[in-house]
C-alpha cells in the first residue's frame, strides 16, 4: 500500500522535536519548566493532516500558546500508542516536569485546543504551588 507523503511543514513551523519510544521521556525532560505538548499522529491519517493545516493557518495563535512542541508517529512507535492508551489520532498530551496534565483528542478548532492548554496550565500552576 502506497503512503501519502507526510507533510512535515507544521513540525518545522512549530519547532516540534520528534520523539520515539526510546527517547520519549528524555525528550520530555528537555522541556524542563515549560508546558510540553506531544502531537501524536499517524501516516495516512486524514484528520492529522487537517489538524496540521488548521494549525498552519493560525501560526501566530499557536505560537502564542507558549508550548514546547514534540511529535510522534504512533504507527511507527506503537508502544507509545499502547502506553498512552490511544484509540485514535490526532491526539495531543500535555506534560509538565514529566507529569501528564491532560489531553486533547481530535482537532475541534483552535478555541477547543486553547481551552485544553488553559486547563493544562491551571494544573501546572497547582503543581508549582504544591512545590
Amino acid at each position: 500500500m502506497a503512503h501519502t507523503p507526510v507533510d512535515a511543514t507544521a513540525f518545522s513551523a512549530f519547532a516540534m522535536q520528534e520523539l520515539g519510544a526510546d527517547d520519549f521521556d528524555a525528550g520530555l525532560a528537555s522541556a524542563e519548566g515549560e508546558l510540553a505538548v506531544v502531537f501524536f499522529w499517524g501516516v495516512d491519517c486524514f484528520n492529522c493532516e487537517i489538524a496540521k493545516k488548521a494549525m498552519l493557518a493560525k501560526p501566530d495563535e499557536i505560537r502564542a500558546l507558549g508550548l514546547k512542541w514534540f511529535h510522534s508517529n504512533v504507527y511507527d512507535h506503537r508502544e507509545l500508542g499502547r502506553r498512552f492508551v490511544l484509540h485514535g489520532v490526532p491526539t495531543w498530551f500535555f506534560f509538565y516536569r514529566g507529569k501528564r496534565l491532560g489531553r486533547a483528542t481530535g482537532w475541534h478548532g483552535l478555541g477547543q485546543f486553547e481551552a485544553a492548554v488553559a486547563a493544562a496550565r491551571e494544573k501546572m500552576r497547582a503543581l508549582d504551588e504544591k512545590a
